[in-house]
C-alpha cells in the first residue's frame, strides 16, 4: 500500500484515472444548472489510416493513325465535303470495227464488177496506195480482187493469191474477212489450175499438130523422091 500511494505511483494512477474518466464540466456558482446547456463533447474515434478508395485500372492506349497528307494544291484550301468520283466514258474509237470494214469491202467488190477496164486501173492504183498507208486485211482483199479482175499479165493472179494467203496468216480464225479471203483464194487457185490444164491441152494439141505436119512433110519428100526417080528412068529408055 505504501508503494501504491508513493508520490510517483500516485501520480501515475491519477494520470490513468484522468484519461479513463471524462472531465466533469464546472458550472459557475451564480448560475442555475441547465443539463441541456452543458453536454460533454463526444469522443472522436481515432483514425489509424485514411480510407482506401478503389482504383480503376488505366484505360488501354488507343493509337490513332495520322490522316494522309493533303496535296500541295489543296493544303491551303479549307476542308470541303467529299466529292464522288466522276466516271468519264472513253472516247469512241476512230477506227471502224471489223463488221463495218466487211460491209464496206463487200460494197466495193460489188462496185468493181460494174467498172470498165480504165476505171479498174484507177481503182487498182488507189487500192495500192491505201494498202501502203494502212496494211489491213480489208485493203489486201480489195487489192487482190482488183488484180483478178484486170489480169493484164499472168502474174496478177499470183499477186492476188499472195495477198489472200497473207490475210489467212494474219487474221483471226473467226474473222469474216478471213473467210471471204479463203473463198476468193480458192476461186483464184481453181482458175489458175484450169488455166494450166487448158495450157497443157493446148500444148499437147500443138505438139500433135506439129507431129502431123512433120509426117506430112516426110511423105511429100518420099513422094518427090520416088516420083523423080521413075521419071528419069522413063526418059532414058525412050531415048534409046
Amino acid at each position: 500500500m505504501r508503494r501504491l500511494f508513493a508520490p510517483p505511483a500516485l501520480a501515475l494512477v491519477l494520470a490513468i484515472t484522468a484519461c479513463a474518466t471524462p472531465p466533469t464540466p464546472i458550472m459557475p456558482a451564480d448560475e442555475d444548472y441547465d443539463p441541456d446547456a452543458y453536454v460533454s463533447a463526444a469522443a472522436t474515434p481515432l483514425v489509424e489510416s485514411p480510407p482506401i478508395e478503389p482504383i480503376e485500372p488505366p484505360l488501354p492506349a488507343i493509337t490513332v493513325a495520322p490522316p494522309p497528307p493533303a496535296p500541295a494544291a489543296e493544303s491551303s484550301s479549307p476542308p470541303s465535303a467529299a466529292v464522288a468520283p466522276v466516271v468519264t466514258a472513253p472516247p469512241p474509237s476512230s477506227e471502224p470495227t471489223e463488221d463495218q470494214q466487211m460491209i464496206a469491202l463487200l460494197s466495193d467488190l460489188q462496185r468493181f464488177g460494174t467498172l470498165a477496164n480504165d476505171e479498174l486501173k484507177r481503182e487498182l492504183a488507189a487500192a495500192t496506195q491505201a494498202l501502203a498507208r494502212q496494211r489491213t486485211d480489208a485493203n489486201r482483199v480489195r487489192l487482190a480482187v482488183l488484180y483478178t479482175l484486170i489480169r493484164t499479165s499472168p502474174q496478177d493472179d499470183q499477186r492476188a493469191v499472195q495477198l489472200f494467203e497473207n490475210v489467212a496468216k494474219s487474221a483471226s480464225p473467226a474473222s469474216p474477212i478471213r473467210h471471204l479471203a479463203a473463198v476468193l483464194h480458192l476461186q483464184v487457185v481453181e482458175r489458175q489450175k484450169a488455166v494450166r490444164d487448158e495450157q497443157q491441152k493446148a500444148d499437147t494439141a500443138i505438139q500433135k499438130l506439129e507431129a502431123l505436119r512433120a509426117m506430112e512433110r516426110s511423105l511429100l519428100r518420099d513422094r518427090v523422091r520416088s516420083g523423080g526417080g521413075g521419071g528419069a528412068a522413063g526418059a532414058g529408055g525412050s531415048g534409046r
